[in-house]
């Protein structure tokens, strides 16, 4: 509003007579100076009354940015001739956003990548992405068997495991996003697309994309079981999301339930197993013990997961048709099922650890499950199931046990 008045009152008379020519001739060279500045200034000057009439927001914006002109436009007025004023404004202008704008600029395009890193981040659900990163390594260095084979290529070869792996995790949780958006507006607000952070356009690229990148570098890797899990995976993660007949298993407890189970302890541990024995150390495939105690003990905690991710989403689940296990028994006897599952899984490992014939091995297994199975119990029991950030909270807790496990496993012998 400040401009629009100082403006107002600017007065567009010739320059005195007696120097008007030489003037005009000073006026005409700095015009032809500047002729490469912000915009003509003959059009600058004759769509002025428009601009002023136009622009009261873009003025008030600009009141805040640009105080030195602001302060100094008054001075414009008692400058001689029109054509002089309007280049005096323009480089001013551009002068004083030119001192300002990469700092301005930087400042808004950082804020604006920081929120979209966030967004991706919770759209990636990390909770299983460090899942699959801790399984596949622990699961890896199972057919190790001498200090030599923790070689480079070794390294190189887990790299090319986790890498389409966690492209193809990814994919499944994005995908389910997709699906889920509006009983998510319920169960998880926060979530990206349930917020509106990102288009559905956007979370369709993302999966997309993610998709192909994994299959692409399962194809260029050339090994079998890597490839075979990736496919498996987008299959029953498609399966377990796409609304379409016959599909979207979801809606069904036991098929969901075998989804997560089939994937998280039987693919993550056999492909990656035999990938890292025969396709990188070169060794022939020999099913470990510890590969069958951790087949065995995923099976079980896989189940545990499955069927312990509804409790907290009951609200939504209901309301949209999906026949979870909570959904149809009840939230306290699912979460005590869930509890007692694992303990039984984590006596057998005391179990079996305690046979070991190996004294680091007997020592790390009984004493790890031990406390693991204490830690389990003591939380369950302070937990308040009327409450869905408490139960949420014991859901990511659920997570931490399952990456605690697989810290395990390679000690078991």
């Amino acid at each position: 509003m400040l401009l629009t008045q100082a403006f107002s009152s600017f007065s567009f008379s010739k320059y005195p007579s007696q120097d008007q020519d030489g003037m005009m001739r000073k006026i005409r060279a700095l015009n032809a100076q500047r002729r490469g500045s912000l915009i003509p200034f003959q059009v600058l000057e004759n769509q002025m009354p428009n601009i002023l009439n136009k622009s009261n927001v873009w003025f008030r914006n600009y009141s805040q940015r640009f105080p030195t002109l602001l302060s100094n436009v008054e001075n414009f007025a008692k400058l001689p001739t029109r054509h002089y004023r309007i280049n005096c404004f323009s480089a001013a202008l551009e002068n004083e956003y030119a001192s300002k704008p990469d700092s301005d600029h930087s400042t808004s395009f950082r804020t604006g990548l920081s929120k979209q890193l966030n967004a991706f981040y919770r759209f990636s659900r990390p909770h299983t992405v460090i899942g699959t990163v801790i399984g596949i390594t622990s699961v890896s260095l199972l057919p190790v068997e001498t200090m030599v084979d923790l070689s480079p290529t070794f390294f190189m070869g887990l790299v090319k495991a986790l890498v389409p792996a966690i492209l193809m995790n990814i994919y499944v949780v994005g995908l389910n996003q997709l699906f889920d958006v509006e009983i998510d507006k319920v169960n998880k607000p926060d979530l990206p697309l349930a917020s509106g952070e990102f288009s559905i356009a956007i979370g369709a690229a993302i999966v997309s994309s993610f998709s192909l990148m994994s299959f692409a570098m399962g194809f260029m890797f050339q090994s079998p079981p890597l490839l075979y899990a990736l496919l498996i995976s987008f299959l029953l993660g498609s399966a377990y999301s796409v609304d379409l007949p016959y599909l979207r298993w979801k809606r069904h407890a036991f098929f969901a339930a075998t989804c997560i189970m089939f994937v998280r302890a039987i693919v993550v541990q056999l492909a990656f197993f035999v990938h890292i024995q025969k396709y990188v150390l070169g060794k022939p495939v020999s099913f470990t013990r510890s590969l069958v105690f951790a087949t065995a003990f995923m099976f079980f905690f896989s189940t545990v997961i499955a069927l312990f991710k509804d409790i907290p989403d009951v609200e939504g689940d209901r309301d949209f048709g999906i026949q979870s296990f909570t959904v149809r028994l009840g939230q306290e006897r699912v979460f005590w099922l869930c509890i007692n599952m694992l303990l039984m899984a984590y006596g057998t490992a005391v179990v079996i650890g305690a046979s070991s014939s190996f004294l680091l091995s007997k020592l790390v297994t009984v004493l790890g499950h031990c406390t693991l199975a204490s830690v389990l119990l003591v939380r369950a029991r302070s937990i308040d199931l009327t409450s869905k950030a408490s139960v949420t909270s014991f859901y990511m807790f659920i997570w931490k046990l399952f990456y605690a496990e697989y810290l395990l496993i390679p000690f078991v012998h």
